[in-house]
This record gives structure tokens, sequence and C-alpha cells, in this order.
């Protein structure tokens, strides 16, 4: 009996001790795992922008290139995200960006949607943040898939905005991408993230920003 008791309180210890050893490695670890978060959201928006970018640009580096040269302020609801080169070549605009997310199949997905001066034409798209099935919902951050938006129109052929992701190969229009073979609900919720932002924007954006 008394060795069972004994057991126990081992048992117990080592539980507390290995509690208090993952907390504190939570905590020690925290400030690495957010700034290395930081780092992957802002090379996704240094991407779909078209900013250059070195080869293996450290995490601080990735910082400075995104301090020099985007600006954010808010309007009409949404986070605008303005490339002005950092190096003085131009004061005008070369790209806006605005980020959107929403829920994927299996968990929240999170992206950015960059377009040229023209507020018209998409720059470039990402998904930095997704959970959804390797190979298949996953596909949405593959560069294939990303780069179907490229010089796309979020507005349609009469000129309204909205987006669409279709059923793969069916893509016919300018305001149209193919979605994902075998990942039609992904495709779906991707499809009505991007709309919605595109439809935000023609609300509020096309109209103060230039």
């Amino acid at each position: 009996m008394r060795v069972e008791v004994r057991t126990i309180v081992f048992a117990a210890i080592l539980a507390v001790v290995c509690s208090l050893l993952l907390s504190g490695a939570e905590f020690i670890l925290k400030p690495f795992r957010d700034a290395n978060e930081q780092a992957e959201e802002i090379s996704n928006y240094l991407s779909a922008l078209g900013i250059p970018v070195p080869e293996d640009a450290a995490a601080s580096e990735l910082i400075d290139i995104y301090d020099a040269n985007v600006t954010v302020h808010e309007m009409g609801g949404l986070d605008i995200y303005t490339y002005v080169p950092g190096d003085g070549s131009s004061d005008t605009p070369l790209a806006y960006a605005v980020p959107f997310s929403g829920a994927g199949l299996w968990g929240p997905v999170s992206g950015v949607l960059a377009m040229e001066p023209d507020l018209k034409t998409i720059r470039g798209v990402r998904f930095y943040k997704q959970e959804e099935t390797p190979g298949l919902g996953g596909e949405i951050g593959a560069p294939w898939f990303q780069k179907q938006f490229e010089g796309k129109k979020i507005v349609s052929p009469s000129g309204e905005y909205g987006f669409e992701v279709v059923k793969p190969g069916s893509s016919t229009k300018m305001n149209q991408v193919d979605g994902i073979t075998g990942a039609t609900m992904t495709s779906d919720r991707v499809g009505i993230m991007i709309d919605a932002v595109v439809k935000t924007i023609g609300k509020e954006m096309s109209s103060n920003v230039q």
C-alpha cells in the first residue's frame, strides 16, 4: 500500500514538473514564434505587391523592406496597404493590397489581394494561412493556383465588381479563375472570400484612393 502511495505521489510530481516545463518553454518560445509568423505574413504581402526582396532574406530584413515601402491606412472598413518605393524613385503608388479572411473547409484561411494602380487589375494573390487538405484544398497556397489571378480583373465584363472561382477548366471571363480539382468546397469558400473583399473594394475604395 505504501509503495502504491509513493508511486501516485511520484506520478503527480512528475506531471506537475512536466507541466511547468511545457509552460516555460511556451513562454520562452512565444516571441520567436510570433516573429516567424509576422515575417511569413510580411513576406506574402511583399510578394503579392511585387516588391523586390533578396533571396534568403532574414526576417529582420523583410520587416525593414516592408517598413520602407508599405504604408497602411484604413478606409471604409478596409485596411489599405499602399506600395510606394522607399528609394524615392516614384511618389506614385505602384500597387495597393487588402487582406481577406474566412472559413475554409478545415479551418480559417487568410490571404492578401494586391491590385495595380487602376484598382481593377489583380497584381497578385497570396494565401498565407490555411489548414486545408495537402494535395487538395491545400493547393490554394501553391504557386500554380495563385498565379492564375495575376492580370485578372475584379470587375465583370459589364463593369460590376465581383470575382468567381469556378469549376476547373471552365473559366472564360476576366474575373474568373479555375478552382482545384477534387477540392470543390475549398474552392467555393475561397471564391466567396475574394468576391466579398472585391465587392467591398468596389463600394469603398475605388472612389476614394485615387
